[in-house]
Formats: structure tokens, C-alpha cells, sequence
């Protein structure tokens, strides 16, 4: 690992890994398919309307992955932007990690075909499946592995095929899921910006999203997890702005994951300040659950609703029920 790029913030500790104050994204990627699926013909698949679909969803289009975008090509094109919004190539990344719930079969994993396909030719690669916040877990890991010296670098990515593993005529599941990917490129900072995590799970409600291994179709109790949702994240925002040693009010932008409008909303108001920037990528996007977090920051700062060291809450949760919070400064 000699011959890779030194990133700032690195020292060499007694045991000759590389250790860290803390980490940062370095750089931001994102792929959204090509195919956008309008409310109408999403409506009629699903025996709704288009006007039902934005009431109660906010969505107006969702992407589509063709037969060509699969989970591991479009977490490539993503981690491809990723490593080049920073000056990076394939050589400098030690971990490739994959956040996804929706590969098609267990082996092999997706990383290491990702890793492949960048050109990742030394880093290890694995799979981590916490739904929809699993870029956030992702990005946690991450953080943990570059202040430890276990790896120099992460690119963490969140890539989603979730229209294979929804039935389009179910209209609680088929007009809210969508497909897409994004990364992020961790690297050493000698200042914390990715701070530490609040997560946790609520296993004892696990069955309320689920795809049963006998129908391979999910199924979702929305309005179960609208309630669980709505009730039980806001404290974990707050321990996670607290252990960034911030009060929300200190906050620039806001990006949960995109589950639909209803609940952003709902979140949003209970952060109780008036000049938050929040995402709502959803209504373009759709939910692509481990993808939507790191779509809707992309965008935000593409838009430039956010520029370099903004701090922004991310808040991933879903089926398991698990969720993820930490506040990031942005690059």
C-alpha cells in the first residue's frame, strides 16, 4: 500500500498502520437510470391514480433500471464519479463497500464485482444489507475502519434494484420503489467530519417490511411503519446531533432517507428550525432505500443547496426496523 497517495490527516502509528483523527467524504457519485416512470403509467399498473400516487406517496416519477442496469453496473458508474469529483483512481481505495438489499442472488457478493470493475485490484470488497439505512451503517463502518488504520480509504456505495423485488400492482410497494446508486469516498481527516453514529434496530417489528422467500415480492405495513417511524427517530437525530456536539439549529441541511413525503415532512418538523435545507428527492427519485441517502446529498450539492463544511444530519432507516444517524460535514 506504499506507492498509494498519502491523504491528509493520515499518521503512521507504532504498529505501521495508518491512523487517523477522523475521516471525511472526499468526494460524491451518483447514478440515476436512464428510464423515468411518470405517475400515470405507474398509477394504472397499480389500479390507483396519479393524483392518489403524489397525495400520498409525494412522488411524481420515478427511474427505472433497464436489463443492462444492474446493481453491480450502476455501483460502479457511481463509484467511478466518486473517486474522479476528488482526483482519486482505483489504486487508492482500499475498501469497496456495498450497501444493498436487492442483489440478485447471495453469491457472489456485489462489492468484489464491483471492485473488479473499477479496477480495484487490491481492496477488499463486501456486502453490507441494513435496507434503507444501509449507506448510513455503510458510511459508519467506514469511519471506523479509516480512524483505526484498518484501511486507508472506503468507497461506500448504495445501489438498488428495488423494482425486481416489488410487484408494480401493489399499490403500497410498486409506485414508491425505485432503482439508482450513489457513493461516497472516505479518506482520512485530521479532524473529525463523519461523526459518531446513532443506530440501532427494532427486530421485534422486522416483519413489518419484508420479502417473503416464497413469494420473492415485499410486503409492507406503511401504515405500522409510518407510526414507527415518526415516533421513534426524532430522539435518534437528536443524540446524533449531540454527539456531533451540535444543536439542530446549528445544522445546514437535512437529508433523510427518502421513504416518501408524508414521513420527510413529518421528520422535518420535528427538528423545530425554520432554516434547515431538506431533501426531498423522492419526488423525482422515488425510494431507492440504501441508495436514496447519498442520492439526495448528491443532489443537494449539485443544486448547491449546500456547499464545502455545511454540517448535514443523514438519517437512514428501514426494514429490520434499523436506523442510522450521523451528522457529516459536506465536501
Amino acid at each position: 500500500m506504499d506507492e498509494k497517495r498519502e491523504f491528509q490527516g493520515a499518521t503512521v502509528a507504532a504498529s505501521g498502520r495508518s491512523t487517523s483523527a477522523g475521516s471525511r467524504i472526499d468526494g460524491l457519485g451518483a447514478y440515476r437510470p436512464v428510464t423515468v416512470v411518470g405517475n400515470e403509467e405507474s398509477a394504472t399498473t397499480a389500479g390507483v391514480s396519479a393524483d392518489w400516487i403524489s397525495k400520498r406517496m409525494g412522488v411524481e416519477e420515478r427511474r427505472r433500471a433497464t436489463v443492462t442496469e444492474t446493481v453491480v453496473t450502476m455501483a460502479v458508474a457511481a463509484g467511478k464519479e466518486a473517486l474522479a469529483d476528488c482526483g482519486a483512481t482505483a489504486d487508492d481505495v482500499d475498501v469497496v463497500l456495498l450497501a444493498t438489499c436487492s442483489m440478485p442472488s447471495p453469491m457472489p457478493n456485489g462489492a468484489a464485482s464491483v471492485a473488479a470493475a473499477i479496477g480495484c485490484t487490491a481492496s477488499a470488497g463486501f456486502d453490507l444489507n441494513a435496507a434503507c439505512s444501509g449507506f448510513c451503517h455503510g458510511l459508519a463502518v467506514a469511519d471506523a475502519l479509516v480512524r483505526a488504520g484498518t484501511a486507508r480509504s472506503v468507497l461506500v456505495i448504495g445501489s438498488e434494484r428495488m423494482t425486481d423485488w416489488v410487484a408494480p400492482e401493489d399499490r403500497n410497494t410498486g409506485p414508491i420503489f425505485a432503482d439508482g446508486a450513489a457513493a461516497a469516498f472516505v479518506v482520512p481527516s485530521s479532524v473529525p467530519t463523519i461523526f459518531p453514529v446513532a443506530w440501532g434496530s427494532d427486530g421485534a417489528q422486522s416483519d413489518l417490511i419484508k420479502i417473503p422467500g416464497e413469494t420473492g415480492r415485499m410486503e409492507m405495513a406503511g401504515p405500522k411503519v409510518f407510526r414507527w417511524t415518526t415516533s421513534e427517530l426524532a430522539a435518534v437525530m437528536q443524540v446524533a446531533c449531540e454527539r456531533a456536539g451540535l444543536d439542530p439549529a446549528d445544522l445546514r441541511a437535512f437529508v433523510p432517507h427518502q421513504a416518501n413525503l408524508r414521513i420527510i415532512d413529518a421528520l422535518r418538523q420535528s427538528m423545530d428550525t425554520s432554516d434547515l435545507v431538506t431533501a426531498t428527492d423522492v419526488i423525482k427519485a422515488g425510494n431507492t432505500s440504501a441508495a436514496s441517502v447519498p442520492l439526495a446529498l448528491h443532489a443537494l450539492r449539485r443544486r448547491g443547496d449546500v456547499s464545502p463544511g455545511d454540517p448535514v444530519l443523514l438519517l437512514g432507516f428501514g426494514a429490520g426496523l434499523s436506523y442510522a444517524a450521523q451528522v457529516v460535514l459536506c465536501p
